[in-house]
């Protein structure tokens, strides 16, 4: 195979999945894993890829996730009263698993003073609690992605496949009938095994994200245990989720419930 066929391919392969490893590059081509990692040079040079330790991930992706600084300003009053239920839902010397995002940030805000311990794979979620007495901390590994402070990918996953938590406690980029959806396809496979690690899993989302999807399906709406929202949320909105058999639970935030747009909920 032709070089330029070869790193079109290994583009490919990367734009797919969002990660790839070197070795199921190397298994993939069927060539020497020294002639991937030139091809992968090539393709970072050129901006196609960004190579990682143990792999590449496709900048396209890294150019699709918003920074956190990005959504932070997004519903931030309703996000602070979702994080505040959410913490109050914890129970004290319980285990959560925080995932990255700006309404987990604000739950792990609404933590500080509370014994608990507190697993992440994000860094400004790490920062916060760690200097917190009664606060154990775990930080999950692997591949940061930029401007986000989230570790992703096949390291974090690996550092969570022995983890056993109480309950984790995630975001999401877009809720509708058939699903749970989030903005990167890495970011979803990391999800994926954080929902493995828990008893219990929980949704804190504000009322925007409904009627929306994103660039990947994480769950259907039945593998998610509770969901805590504001109180913006529409009524077909929340019937959705309870025939769903999900738990909601309301952050009262002074906005009031009112009618959904009309949508299709395919």
């Amino acid at each position: 195979m032709l070089a330029e066929a070869r790193r079109q391919r290994i583009l490919e392969l990367v734009r797919q999945q969002g990660f790839a490893t070197l070795e199921e590059l190397v298994e993939g081509l069927g060539v020497s894993e020294s002639t991937v990692r030139r091809d992968l040079e090539a393709l970072d040079l050129a901006g196609a890829v960004k190579r990682t330790h143990g792999g590449a991930v496709y900048a396209g992706e890294v150019r699709g996730l918003p920074a956190l600084d990005d959504r932070a300003g997004t519903a931030a009053e309703e996000k602070r009263a979702i994080g505040r239920v959410v913490a109050g839902l914890l129970a004290e010397g319980s285990t959560v698993l925080l995932d990255g995002g700006t309404t987990t940030l604000e739950v792990a805000r609404a933590l500080v003073g509370r014994s608990l311990q507190v697993v992440t794979n994000s860094l400004p979620i790490a920062q916060l609690l760690a200097p917190q007495k009664d606060i154990d901390l775990i930080l999950i590994g692997g591949y940061v992605y930029p401007r986000t402070g989230v570790a992703l990918g096949p390291i974090a996953i690996a550092c969570m496949e022995a983890l056993r938590v109480d309950v984790v406690v995630m975001g999401a980029g877009g809720v509708v009938a058939d699903g749970i959806y989030n903005s990167n396809s890495i970011l979803v496979e990391t999800e994926r095994q954080m929902m493995r690690c828990g008893q219990r899993v929980m949704l804190a989302v504000d009322h925007t994200k409904f009627g929306r999807r994103s660039l990947t399906r994480l769950c259907g709406l039945e593998e998610v245990h509770q969901m805590v929202v504001d109180d913006g949320i529409g009524a077909d909105d929340r019937a959705m989720l309870e025939a769903a058999g999900v738990e909601v639970t309301l952050a009262e935030t002074g906005v009031r419930e009112k009618p959904a747009p009309v949508r299709s909920r395919s």
